[in-house]
């Protein structure tokens, strides 16, 4: 684990541990197992993991070492995580999920691609006695367990903080960018940013975006600016910080003298310094740690054949499955105002990182020195 990932983990450690504590006094017997002791595993286990894509920098920067360092450091470095990324093709992550199945592994943790299409893949799964948890976004199918963010509490986030950058006056138009229909964590961003913005902006343009690919994002903005005009945007609602920057750059491209505010997600390092110089007006903070050590407890508990009373804080449903094991994680909305206590203060970036010599003067005029 690299000394990021560790500062990061350590950094989160105390709020895991009133997650884990909050549970445990509200659950009935601590530490209660399934039917039966004898079937219980010992330490030596194969934790599977499949993340949805690589573009995206959460993934392979945070979850994946943070993931792993924790089921290392729960089994006294005696489980081993076998790891594969379907690179955001959902038939690679149902074949992933196969060869993970032949593997014997004794619990899966999948970020699905498709939330929808993996639901055959979960079925074989779980008709191969293995438990699987569904991490940060509810795929569909018999899933064990979940952890991800309050994604509608994201989506009000971005929402209220656009409202905060428009100010008030007439309704504002806004260009709504949101992310794949395949993620139904979408769906939930883009609902509760709608129940914030409703009724208080005009929608001029909004678009699904394909695969939550900047590129597709940088063309939407294009067609929304030739369609509405580049001085008649006031606002633009995007759901990630990947599509962010395609957003802005589209927004430059067009010979915008001053960039209306752009919302985010992810506190990806690039959104940060784009916050910095002011080129992007907030992000979400999302404290990948947590989200991770708890998906990693929760498959290393289902491994091992124990329940998840002292892990899970509550239930959610998908289409076919009633009262999944669930912790939600909290988020923050990121400002220039906030970035020395969120991202530098959990140990996610250091100072150095973000204020590199391009950002050095927007660095020390926000303060960050």
């Amino acid at each position: 684990m690299n000394t990021r990932m560790r500062r990061a983990a350590v950094a989160v450690a105390a709020t895991t541990m009133a997650v884990s504590l909050a549970a445990c006094g509200s659950a009935k017997e601590s530490g209660d197992k399934t039917s039966s002791e004898s079937a219980k595993k010992g330490d030596a286990l194969k934790i599977g993991l499949l993340l949805p894509e690589n573009v995206t920098a959460r993934y392979e920067k945070f979850d994946k070492p943070i993931i792993m360092q924790k089921v290392s450091e729960l089994t006294g470095g005696k489980a081993e995580v076998v790891y594969a990324n379907a690179k955001q093709d959902a038939t690679t992550q149902s074949q992933q999920v196969d060869t993970m199945i032949t593997n014997k592994v004794d619990a899966l943790i999948i970020d699905a691609v498709d939330a929808k299409a993996i639901e055959n893949s979960v079925k074989k799964a779980k008709d191969a006695g293995i438990p699987v948890v569904a991490f940060d976004r509810l795929a569909e199918g018999p899933i064990d367990a979940y952890t991800s963010f309050d994604n509608e509490e994201v989506g009000r986030v971005q929402g209220k903080a656009l409202l905060e950058a428009l100010g008030d006056g007439a309704k504002p138009t806004v260009v709504m960018m949101n992310g794949s229909i395949t993620d139904p964590n979408a769906a939930l961003f883009k609902k509760g940013a709608k129940s914030v913005l409703d009724g208080k902006v005009t929608y001029g343009k909004e678009y699904d975006t394909k695969e939550w690919k900047p590129e597709n994002a940088n063309a939407n903005m294009e067609g929304a600016i030739t369609a509405l005009g580049k001085d008649k945007i006031d606002g633009v609602y995007s759901a990630n910080d990947g599509m962010a920057g395609g957003i802005i750059q589209a927004l430059k491209s067009a010979g915008l003298s001053k960039l209306p505010p752009v919302t985010g997600q992810d506190a990806e390092l690039a959104g940060v310094q784009r916050i910095v110089t002011g080129e992007q007006f907030m992000s979400v903070y999302k404290p990948y740690p947590q989200e991770g050590v708890v998906a990693a407890e929760m498959a290393v508990a289902l491994a091992k054949g124990e329940k998840l009373d002292t892990i899970a804080t509550s239930k959610v449903d998908n289409a076919g499955t009633k009262g999944i094991a669930t912790v939600l994680v909290p988020v923050v909305s990121l400002t220039k105002d906030n970035i020395k206590d969120t991202v530098i203060k959990d140990g996610i970036y250091t100072l150095d990182e973000i204020c590199t010599a391009k950002y050095k003067a927007a660095c020390s005029a926000a303060g960050l020195k």
